[in-house]
């Protein structure tokens, strides 16, 4: 083919300023270098591909811009139908059933201390709870209902705002993927593909139309990937309007995403590799200056790391503003950090200065969630060292944190109570409730099986010498007083030499699940080992104001996020829970139970279509083989297809490979790091992945369809494409008219049982319908 002929293809969009430096795919005499293809929504004219060598420092009235096919008349009808159908399937029901399901009791009753303004503790960043609380508050909720249990009646309380609200955000899922595929693919065919598996999906339905963190994460992740490949394409058009619109974007919905959980790391990670790939390239281009590619770093930097880092420090400001008054998460934070919530008694309180024998205290561990040292009647189980009674750290305030302090002598024998405890000084700690004394001895601790047991030993002051405890001011010298609430106290257990000390492990149910405490040979000082007395009280001795604790803003930032980083690590599986493996989530081996167990009830299952995420398995395993095959025609030159030409086929290829492997890269980092993950683990933790396995699906049936004329000739090979496109279509409808009471509610007999509407449908024994 003659370069004129190329020539005159760029004439006809009336600028030739980039065939200089324009690379030509080899191509033969018989077929123009650039045509389009018949499926018009597949146009590439005027595209500049990675090969281009034209400077990305250039304007867009210097250069072709790819043609946007999101604004022809097709595009915008689709997009409508889309967004119609997406909205649809959402909303449908959402006030149904008119009771706590499943998650609701966390995040409902989240959304409510924020409307009562109520300091709590949970293992994620707050942004998600924080706009449930905004959104019921908006529409009319009150935040008086208690959110006690799934199956509680809302009754009269107004509900369906923060549901409404949450599969709002859901209904936008199906959207972006269009947008996104759309703009990588430039394929209506793909696009709507990964739309219509998307809104047909019931577990995508499910998911959306309750009070929970999943919709609001998937929708900033979503809206993230969208700003990212909407700046991608701007790479030509570099610090206009547009392209800092969409570099701005990014950073916000980064921030957004990992403001409602720490799973957003995973998307920053994916614009991050995409970001660094991105400047990569632009450092090879050697059109641009060091100051260009300085000025790229820069805005990047800008962007996608101080904008998210400030908006997500903002969040928690505003979340530490809006709940001041204390609640059930005090526990979890350290004495002056609750010394900033009102109602708190550390807030703006007096007490004793110095400890004093005959004071009744509370001992607080000062390792982040280490707990307050605690008691109860119940006794260590058979076989857990001696069958005493338990002695553990409970991270809520609680009235069996009490102890009181007693003055021994190296005999045992109690002395004066009226001075002062100074460091070196033997004492009985005696628990208030059960008048049992703090014992350890050489039995081995539970579950930190190198540390010995601490019990709860002897009755109304009586006890041996292994009650004996000695008080050890960190920093201090004989003699030293012990203040409250600032010095840090170690308790040397004088019979055994060992240290009083939390281990952060989580008991078994016989333990309540509370914190384990044990006795440590090992006397190094650490966090763990260390205590503070808390709450001080002696009507003898003179009181003192505590409002010099106050924290900085940066300190309890810091310590927040230490304690959520701790409490989701010390998620564990707890006996008889329901819960899953990852390998379970990609072929829908187990859903989970929303609402509902008996056929009285109204039973709503989180479960995917079994059809679509089946179909998305397949071409996980299809789309590896699709691409080692096009990467090897590209190598050898070979023609794909009959009547394809070598442009359009390389760019198909260039679709599948590259834009593909984007999405890819995106399921991959959203589904193997919970295989590394200690934490107990549920299905539902699977649907931001499932969300970039669609999109590729989307991708990889439509180029496998267009590939068709490698079996047959026109016409033949278009009347398969478009016969495996209505196959598709309707296994996907026909499918959701099946599985659709998953989603909407299902009454009757269960799927086992004779005389179930859902009889036939238990493809799977695993499945609980």
């Amino acid at each position: 083919m003659a370069k004129e002929e190329c020539i005159a293809q760029w004439n006809k969009t009336g600028d030739t300023s980039t065939l200089r430096n324009r690379r030509l795919f080899p191509t033969s005499e018989k077929t123009p270098s650039i045509t389009l293809s018949k499926d018009k929504h597949s146009q590439t004219t005027g595209h500049l591909s990675e090969d281009d060598t034209q400077s990305s420092n250039g304007t867009s009235a210097q250069l072709p811009a790819r043609e946007d096919v999101r604004r022809d008349p097709p595009s915008r009808v689709l997009l409508m139908l889309v967004v119609g159908l997406s909205f649809s399937t959402r909303l449908y029901k959402i006030t149904e059933p008119p009771h706590v399901c499943w998650d609701e009791t966390h995040f409902g009753k989240m959304g409510s201390y924020y409307i009562n303004r109520t300091f709590f503790f949970d293992v994620h960043p707050p942004l998600g709870k924080m706009l449930i609380g905004l959104a019921g508050y908006m529409t009319g909720y009150d935040g008086t209902f208690p959110f006690i249990k799934p199956g509680d009646k809302y009754e009269h309380h107004n509900y369906w705002g923060m549901r409404g609200f949450c599969a709002m955000l859901g209904s936008c899922l199906p959207v972006f993927a269009y947008l996104i595929v759309l703009e990588l693919s430039q394929s209506h065919t793909a696009a709507l593909i990964t739309a219509t598996l998307l809104i047909f999906d019931t577990g995508c339905i499910t998911i959306s139309q309750y009070i929970l963190l999943d919709p609001i994460l998937m929708f900033f992740i979503m809206a993230a990937v969208l700003s990212m490949v909407n700046f991608n394409q701007q790479r030509y058009r570099p610090f206009t309007a547009s392209w800092w619109l969409w570099l701005v974007l990014t950073g916000v919905n980064l921030a957004g995403a990992l403001g409602v959980k720490f799973v957003g790391l995973f998307v920053i990670l994916l614009v991050g590799l995409n970001t660094v790939w991105d400047l990569w390239r632009l450092l090879g281009d050697l059109s641009l200056s060091l100051v260009d590619i300085t000025k790229h770093f820069l805005a990047r930097v800008v962007g996608l790391i101080l904008l998210p880092v400030f908006l997500y420090v903002t969040i928690f400001a505003i979340h530490f503003v809006v709940l001041n008054k204390s609640g059930p998460g005090d526990g979890f934070f350290s004495s002056a950090f609750q010394s900033r919530l009102i109602g708190n008694n550390l807030h703006n309180a007096s007490m004793p200065e110095y400890l004093a024998y005959g004071s009744t205290i509370t001992v607080k561990n000062l390792r982040i969630a280490g707990g307050y040292l605690h008691s109860h009647w119940h006794l260590y189980p058979e076989g857990v060292g001696a069958k005493q009674q338990q002695v553990t750290a409970y991270l809520h305030k609680d009235y069996n944190n009490l102890w009181l302090v007693h003055r021994q002598d190296e005999n045992g024998s109690q002395s004066g109570t009226s001075d002062l405890v100074r460091h070196g000084d033997i004492i009985r700690l005696e628990h208030k409730e059960t008048t049992r004394n703090l014992h350890a001895h050489l039995h081995e601790a539970p579950l930190t099986k190198k540390h010995y047991q601490v019990t709860g030993y002897g009755i109304n002051g009586t006890g041996d010498t292994n009650d004996l405890w000695q008080v050890e001011v960190c920093g201090g010298r004989k003699g030293d007083l012990v203040k409250v609430l600032r010095s840090k106290v170690r308790f040397l257990h004088r019979a055994t030499g060992c240290v009083l000390y939390s281990s952060g492990k989580t008991l078994p149910k016989w333990g309540w699940e509370q914190v384990e405490v044990t006795c440590s040979p090992y006397l190094k000082e650490t966090p763990s080992s260390q205590w503070n007395i808390e709450d001080h009280i002696n009507p003898k001795l003179p009181n003192i104001s505590l409002s010099v604790l106050k924290p900085h803003f940066l300190e309890i930032l810091l310590e927040s996020h230490i304690v959520m980083i701790r409490g989701n690590s010390g998620l564990k599986p707890k006996d008889n829970e329901m819960n899953s493996k990852p390998w379970h989530w990609p072929i829908n081996y187990q859903g989970l139970r929303f609402s509902g167990v008996n056929d009285t009830e109204y039973r709503v299952y989180l479960l995917g279509n079994p059809v679509i995420w089946w179909m998305n398995l397949a071409s996980l395993g299809v789309y590896p083989i699709m691409v080692a095959v096009a990467a090897i025609a590209l190598q050898r030159g070979f023609s794909l297809g009959q009547k394809r030409i070598g442009v359009i086929n390389s760019e198909h290829s260039r679709v599948l490979m590259r834009e593909g492997g984007l999405l890819l890269l995106g399921w991959l980092l959203h589904y193997a790091p919970f295989y590394t993950m200690g934490r107990v683990l549920y299905y539902h933790h699977y649907f931001p992945a499932m969300l970039f396995s669609s999109m590729l699906t989307g991708i990889t049936f439509d180029i496998l369809l267009k590939s068709t004329d490698l079996l047959l000739r026109p016409p033949y090979c278009d009347w398969l494409q478009r016969l495996g496109q209505m196959v598709l279509l309707l296994s996907v409808l026909y499918s959701f008219y099946l599985f659709h009471p998953l989603s909407y509610g299902m009454t009757g007999p269960l799927a086992h049982e004779p005389g179930s509407s859902m009889a036939g449908l238990k493809w799977m024994d695993s499945w609980e319908f």
